[in-house]
């Protein structure tokens, strides 16, 4: 029996993995956690027999204390690292958004519990860091995105030194096609109304932006080791092609299916194993035919932001990352239009400095600092 410990358990990646583990008897989940939904989370921790919960949100987490006696309930982010290291568990299910995440995946990684990592932002934010953490411990990192979880398999089927190139498939958000100019007047929900995955607000305005991509470019050259020269991004509209490999032999291998994030989070909590998903076998046929064209990056600046931030290193990524966020913040809150979240961004990756990053809390002041820029920045940028 694998024991499962799943932080994000309201989210959408969150739900989808319980759903797995239901249908799975070698897993078992032993503790949840949340941001603010206490209710939610109370009651899914009741229908899982689960005796330990935490909750990012302090007042969340005393409204679960008085209304739940079955168990422990833990609070602010130093519950999330007690839930991590007090609970006996065998995987930890990262599925937090933004770089909150990265407290958790140091937790687990340094108690040398594998990581099951649907959380990008920690080795966009990490980097280096986490993964020498990770070797040092001896924990498995084993990735949660559709993409990565593609390549993790396709990479491993192949000998060093065989694989030329990474490609990334993009599926160019709600948005794909439209100009710079086309952009500029677009609304939240026209943003939030993407054409195949159900989401979250910021990972979903990240697909929007592309700057989704431009982490999960990031992320693959942690993951994999590869330079930003072998890794590659092309839109993929239909979502079947997860991603590809190039190989020194001229050939190509893909992985494909419909898109259904319980393929990767099964693959993830099992591994080396593979389990049975309810999913029906792809019909190629029925589909008729996949299309393939190259992403703008002038229209969607993010994506060649980031790939610029990934090749300068250091902590630019964690200066990129924190800006983003404010910047996606202040578009949901209809402060900044759309085409102001790259304007923010790059504004305040020209004004912080990105110095090399030799320990954790160093990304932590970081953050904080590139956070405070670009919230004074906002003033800047026209609505």
């Amino acid at each position: 029996m694998r024991r499962v410990l799943i932080l994000g358990a309201t989210g959408s990646i969150g739900q989808q993995a319980l759903d797995v583990v239901q249908r799975n008897d070698e897993l078992t989940v032993v503790g949840l956690s949340a941001g603010t939904k206490w209710e939610q989370l109370v009651e899914l921790a009741r229908q899982h027999g689960v005796s330990r919960i935490a909750l990012a949100d302090e007042y969340a987490a005393a409204k679960a204390s008085e209304s739940w006696t079955g168990g422990d309930v833990l609070s602010g982010p130093d519950g999330l690292i007690r839930l991590i290291a007090e609970t006996e568990c065998d995987i930890v299910l990262n599925a937090l958004v933004g770089s909150a995440g990265l407290g958790p995946t140091i937790a687990a990684l340094g108690e040398g519990i594998d990581l099951a990592l649907a959380n990008k932002e920690s080795l966009v934010v990490g980097g280096d860091l986490v993964t020498q953490l990770a070797e040092g411990t001896g924990a498995q990192l084993l990735p949660v995105d559709s993409e990565h979880s593609a390549l993790f398999q396709l990479v491993a089927g192949e000998r060093p030194g065989t694989v030329d190139k990474l490609v990334l498939t993009a599926s160019g958000g709600p948005f794909r096609g439209r100009s710079k100019s086309d952009l500029a007047a677009v609304t939240v929900e026209q943003a939030l109304d993407h054409p195949t995955w159900k989401m979250g607000g910021k990972i979903t305005i990240d697909s929007a932006t592309l700057m989704n991509k431009g982490l999960e470019v990031i992320e693959a050259h942690h993951l994999f080791g590869f330079d930003y020269d072998a890794i590659d991004v092309i839109v993929h509209p239909q979502s079947i092609i997860h991603s590809l490999i190039q190989l020194n032999d001229g050939s190509t291998l893909a992985h494909l299916g419909y898109p259904d994030m319980r393929v990767p989070i099964s693959y993830a909590l099992n591994h080396p194993s593979r389990e049975d998903v309810p999913l029906r076998p792809l019909d190629l046929a029925e589909l008729g035919s996949l299309t393939f064209e190259q992403p703008d990056r002038d229209a969607f600046p993010c994506l060649r932001i980031a790939e610029a931030a990934g090749r300068a290193g250091g902590s630019a990524p964690c200066v990129m990352n924190a800006a983003n966020e404010v910047a996606v913040e202040a578009f949901l809150r209809g402060e900044i239009p759309f085409n102001g979240i790259p304007a923010l961004i790059e504004r305040t990756l020209e004004t912080v400095a990105a110095p090399p990053i030799g320990h954790f809390f160093q990304l932590a002041e970081l953050d904080e600092e590139a956070r405070v820029k670009a919230r004074e920045l906002l003033a800047e940028i026209p609505v």
